[in-house]
């Protein structure tokens, strides 16, 4: 029986590894490696399918006892989740070949805009263009932008509807409604219903905001034009910002605040890859090509690789390329703490719940979002603090945009529901439906199908899954709630770090709502999210100076980062900088290498 456990563990971790080091691979832009990823990925999905050791987990199950009892049951709810016939077996292997065909072209197709003085066409990556949209004060070249971003998913579309026909037939081979419904029961064990009547409600009592808005208008001509929103309400103040998150500080600021947060990598190793560049994939992510396990009574660390999409430079990308490193910087920390013995639970993938992993990663957003950690954090080049009155400023005008924080969210979860629900959803069915989304939840002047330029529909392990980011909120609202209302600060509080650890040593062994439970001793609600969203704005405001004060009385991190990892700085193949020196040294070889490119740039 324990042959058979270890059997197990060595298998799928093997398997696991050489799908996901060539998955990376292929992301970062070599696409020679598709062939082999799709190979890897058939040989993990054979083995999690595998009829036959399900079979014979269940025989010993029925004679074991103890420890051995509990080890097994893990792996008979692994099986359980991944148990196909053999004849969708080639179903899934189009599947797949067609995500890796849109990937290609959606990371080898030439990106740009028209510039509308001279009608040159201008290069730039979708994330750049993003950018330039929240920051460009012309507002031609805004639209420009926003015009060639949504001309971007007519190259793939054909492929997408293809897909979702696909996907939905394997789905209802299996007895599910469609794609949807099976990816939400296996990623959250939740009904369509029991998701969208959370979704529904927020809806109701936030919507109030787009009247808001459109009064709003009446002062600010031309606010509600989708290229507009972002730069109107928010843009001066990204450039206002930009000189407090220059990326060259990324490292130091992240390395300094989980250390103050008491959160280490639990002696796993971590490779981030950090600018973007042609041929990579255009979204951040994290995955554990190494799963944490054990030989005999010892455990054996795991190994992270996370990624984000930094252009230094370009002005707002210095905090968005910060918000992504602390958001999959809570990813790694998560599962390289596990102390759970059976792989299967140690992985980003099923039984993992999607919104139980997301909220570990949007937590930590949420410091690095926070006006205590900007003013206890942020600096410029010269030393100067970032001051409250920026933040004051901003957040009055930014208030009536406040209760629809999880729009964007559910706007893409809807937008999935609908189209999977769809008998045979055609391209202008598609099409239709993203438009109709966008109206819905954005209230925009004019339309947009940006829908289809989100990166996770078009993966299956990330597609029907958006929704785990609006219950993830939910949940860091609720853990956030439970920290202040217990310490009265979170920012520098090694106790945050240290029960985090008490939930993140179980891995997946639990469903997110037990999870949520077991952090903050309530049972999960979006009552927390509520109540801090709809708040008077004098009250945020506050608010804000209250947290501010309780923080100035903890001390400030000092001394050398640890953080428990070996940690490497990659671009692509080129290693750039580790800690084996240090953590600071690291950060100074980096900054260097930043410094070159930029000196290569001018």
């Amino acid at each position: 029986m324990n042959e058979f456990l270890k059997y197990l563990n060595e298998t799928y971790a093997k398997l696991h590894t050489a799908y996901e080091e060539a998955f990376w691979r292929f992301h970062m832009g070599d696409h020679a490696m598709n062939a082999k990823m799709l190979d890897a990925q058939a040989a993990r999905d054979a083995f999690r399918a595998n009829a036959g050791l399900a079979k014979k987990t269940g025989a010993y199950l029925a004679k074991a006892k103890g420890p051995t009892r509990a080890a097994l049951m893990e792996w008979k709810r692994f099986f359980s989740l991944y148990q196909t016939p053999a004849k969708l077996a080639p179903l899934r292997k189009e599947i797949a070949e067609i995500e890796a065909k849109i990937h290609k072209i959606q990371t080898t197709r030439t990106e740009g805009y028209t510039d509308p003085k001279t009608g040159a066409f201008v290069e730039a990556s979708s994330n750049k263009m993003g950018s330039i949209i929240s920051t460009n004060p012309d507002e031609a070249v805004r639209k420009a932008c926003f015009d060639a971003i949504q001309k971007l998913p007519l190259t793939t579309l054909d492929l997408y509807v293809e897909l979702v026909a696909k996907r939905n037939r394997f789905a209802r081979e299996l007895g599910y409604g469609d794609f949807y419904a099976y990816k939400l029961k296996q990623d959250e064990d939740m009904t369509m219903k029991e998701l969208f009547s959370i979704f529904d409600s927020i809806y109701k009592k936030t919507k109030y905001a787009f009247k808001s808005i459109r009064e709003l208008e009446k002062a600010m001509p031309g606010l509600r034009k989708p290229w507009n929103m972002n730069h109107m309400m928010a843009g001066s103040f990204i450039k206002e910002e930009d000189p407090y998150f220059g990326f060259e500080e990324a490292l130091m600021y992240w390395g300094r605040t989980f250390q103050g947060l008491g959160v280490d990598f639990a002696g796993g190793e971590i490779r981030l890859d950090l600018l973007d560049r042609k041929g990579k994939y255009n979204n951040g992510f994290c995955h554990w090509p190494k799963l944490v396990g054990y030989e005999g009574s010892k455990r054996v660390p795991g190994r992270s690789d996370f990624t984000c999409n930094a252009i230094p430079g370009q002005i707002g990308s210095g905090i968005e390329g910060l918000h992504t490193l602390f958001h999959e910087g809570g990813h790694a920390a998560h599962l390289l703490n596990s102390t759970e013995r059976q792989v299967c639970i140690n992985t980003e993938y099923p039984p993992q719940s999607v919104s139980w992993a997301e909220t570990q990663s949007m937590f930590m957003d949420s410091i690095s979002s926070s006006v205590e950690w900007k003013m206890r954090y942020a600096r410029t080049k010269d030393g100067k603090a970032y001051p409250f009155d920026l933040y004051e400023r901003k957040i009055r005008k930014v208030y009536p945009l406040m209760p629809l924080g999880l729009m964007s969210i559910m706007f893409v979860s809807e937008y999935e529901k609908r189209v999977y629900e769809a008998k045979n959803p055609t391209r202008d069915f598609v099409l239709k439906t993203a438009r109709d989304m966008f109206r819905k939840y954005f209230d925009r002047a004019e339309d947009s199908i940006m829908a289809l330029n989100i990166p996770h529909i078009y993966s299956w392990e990330s597609s029907a899954y958006y929704h785990g980011y609006a219950l993830a909120e939910l949940g860091v609202f609720q853990w956030r709630e439970y920290f202040f209302k217990k310490y009265g600060y979170i920012v520098d509080n090694p106790n945050v770090g240290k029960e985090m650890k008490k939930v993140w040593k179980f891995a997946a062994k639990y469903p997110s709502k037990r999870f949520i439970k077991m952090a903050t001793g309530k049972a999960f609600s979006p009552a927390a999210f509520l109540h801090e969203v709809t708040r008077p704005l004098d009250t945020v405001v506050a608010e804000a100076r209250r947290k501010i004060e309780r923080l100035e009385s903890v001390p400030k991190q000092k001394g050398r980062i640890g953080l428990d990892a070996k940690i490497s700085l990659v671009h692509g193949k080129k290693k750039v900088a580790d800690n084996s020196k240090g953590f600071e040294a690291m950060d100074a070889k980096y900054r260097a290498w930043l410094r070159s490119l930029n000196d290569k740039a001018e």
